[in-house]
């Protein structure tokens, strides 16, 4: 399968839905983006994708990364690729000016990375680690750290990688253990092993930047002792030339399910030399800033998957022949008629596109805010703030899992053949699988969403954004046409406070009430979150072929992918309601010696 980048979807989502030039405009970084702007670098990414990476996507995984004597070799080709993603300018589109950067939003930079994900995640795993790493020395690094390091980050001459998990500690920070011995000279010694470490060692770039969290001697207990240090693979000097190599060392490469052609490394620290970001014991409030360009990187994995399987069940299905449709020949000239005629194919079909769809748009969604984070002032920063804190686990969890479901659709849509490498599609499967993993797992992050942001704020966080869907609703209200869409919705709406308190009366009684709900709560939230954004889509394809676009078939495939959805995925919300209803007891009766009967 070649991937053929959705621009058209991608450019109605940044232009008719989210009115990105109008959006852009609010923010003095940003008004000079246009639409032919935004559209030129959509092009660009997608003839890059299709052309140069999609090639690369199952030869990359079959050869995989090579370990040899501390050393990682990347697949053929993707060494050569990376030059060329360089010299287009990818690297440095949301960087700061000052630095070589272009400082384009990031809500562009997001479009772009799933038309790069979708054609070859591994791939793109390289650079989207630099951006995070970039950011955090943007916000938090001093002036001598930021001269000395982001010039060649953001050219992409040097890459930059996260470095949290440990062989002991995973997504509980509590426990690592990594040390920084202060020096005289101002530095650390940094001693320690990391491990999961995504891009940690490769022969893409000069140099790898590691940001570090480890722990001060007498520091606090838990996260609250940690600290956070650049390591750079090979140290600088001040004119930003390479010195001495640091010891920083790979000790080898995870053998893993999926995204084979991207390394994921242990990384030993032997006396690493490495200096501070940020204020001593605040590693993981600085950390966050590393956490959530990585967590909205990882949700739009989840629409990479839909994509790609929505892509290769639909070629598939209107070519394969298999049985005659119940309600009378469609081909007759052939032996038998192809399998799109079926419902049961067209409601997998249906799936993938609507999930592909709707998560396109809740990746914009966010993002826009995500920009308005970065560069916007007063409580329109506050407020997109609240907004994106309360989104973020949503779109990380729930674009996920449902990419995840609408990978393994397309392999059923391709029945035996989707079980084979030829057709590409049980690699999507096995590279998405760990979407639902890091930068938090899918329960992490429900537990996230109603213990810290919904329950947490004490509403106020859902309030903002239901007050939102609320206003689409009564603005819409009549408008007979989109009754279908906003009864629904407010019905919701009101159903999700109602779980919220009943969740909230749970866990007065039982603390653990809210890991047993967290889950079910974070279904039950994604599928309103989309169900909004589908509706504001479905408001524009009505108003569009009311005025006789002469896209109609576009705007009408629009509209019937939002009804598909409103009938036959949203009622799923039904079953995450009565589970958070019957509490967390059926979870817990059972003693833990009972498991093993």
């Amino acid at each position: 399968m070649q991937y053929k980048a959705p621009l058209r979807d991608i450019k109605f989502v940044m232009h008719e839905l989210l009115d990105s030039t109008a959006h852009y405009q609010t923010m003095n970084d940003y008004a000079h983006v246009e639409a032919d702007i935004v559209d030129s670098y959509l092009e660009t990414a997608a003839s890059f994708a299709e052309n140069e990476l999609s090639p690369l996507n199952q030869s990359g995984d079959a050869e995989g990364c090579h370990f040899s004597n501390g050393e990682v070799t990347t697949p053929k080709g993707f060494k050569e690729a990376y030059k060329q993603y360089c010299e287009l300018g990818f690297t440095s589109l949301t960087a700061e000016e000052e630095f070589g950067g272009q400082n384009m939003p990031m809500s562009l930079n997001s479009a772009i990375s799933e038309i790069i994900g979708t054609a070859n995640w591994s791939f793109g795993m390289y650079p989207g680690l630099s951006e995070g790493c970039m950011a955090t020395l943007e916000h938090h690094g001093t002036d001598e750290q930021k001269q000395k390091y982001l010039p060649n980050l953001i050219a992409g001459d040097w890459t930059g990688v996260m470095c949290l998990t440990e062989p002991q500690c995973g997504s509980d920070l509590n426990l690592v253990r990594t040390k920084a011995e202060p020096n005289d000279d101002g530095t650390y010694n940094i001693k320690g092993s990391k491990i999961w470490i995504s891009a940690g060692e490769h022969d893409m770039s000069d140099n790898i930047i590691h940001i570090v969290l480890a722990r001060l001697p007498n520091a606090p207990a838990g996260t609250k002792g940690l600290s956070l240090f650049v390591v750079p693979k090979f140290m600088v000097n001040d004119d930003q030339s390479l010195g001495a190599r640091n010891a920083v060392s790979c000790g080898s490469i995870e053998h893993k399910m999926g995204i084979k052609a991207s390394a994921t490394c242990v990384i030993n620290y032997d006396g690493a030399t490495g200096f501070l970001i940020g204020e001593e014991n605040r590693g993981l409030n600085v950390m966050f800033t590393f956490m959530n360009v990585a967590r909205i990187g990882t949700a739009i994995q989840g629409v990479t998957a839909a994509q790609f399987a929505f892509q290769g069940g639909l070629a598939f299905a209107k070519d394969r022949l298999a049985f005659r449709s119940l309600d009378g020949t469609k081909a007759p000239e052939k032996p038998a008629d192809p399998i799109i005629v079926h419902p049961a194919v067209r409601d997998m079909l249906l799936t993938t596109k609507a999930f592909a769809e709707g998560g396109r748009a809740l990746i914009g969604y966010m993002s826009q805010f995500a920009d308005t984070v970065a560069k916007g002032e007063g409580e329109a920063q506050e407020y997109a703030n609240q907004m994106l804190s309360l989104l973020t686990p949503i779109g990380k969890a729930f674009l996920t899992e449902t990419g995840l479901e609408a990978a393994g659709h397309g392999v059923q849509i391709l029945g035996g053949s989707g079980f084979c490498t030829e057709y590409g599609l049980e690699q999507n499967v096995r590279d998405t699988t760990i979407s639902c993993i890091y930068e938090g797992t899918t329960q992490i992050q429900s537990l996230d969403l109603i213990g810290r942001k919904v329950l947490g704020s004490q509403g106020k966080l859902l309030v903002n954004f239901t007050n939102v869907i609320q206003q689409f609703c009564d603005d819409n209200k009549d408008n007979e046409a989109m009754e279908q869409f906003i009864t629904p919705l407010l019905n919701h709406i009101k159903q999700w406070g109602e779980l919220t308190t009943e969740i909230g009366k749970q866990a007065a009684e039982n603390p653990e009430a809210v890991g047993g709900a967290a889950v079910d709560y974070m279904y039950f939230s994604g599928y309103v979150t989309q169900a909004y954004l589908w509706a504001r889509m479905a408001l524009i394809a009505q108003t569009e072929i009311a005025k006789g676009n002469s896209e109609h078939a576009f705007y009408d495939a629009k509209l019937k992918t939002a009804q598909f959805y409103f009938t036959k995925l949203l009622p799923r919300t039904t079953t995450y309601a009565q589970r958070i209803s019957t509490g967390v007891e059926p979870y817990m009766s059972m003693d833990v010696e009972q498991f093993a009967f």
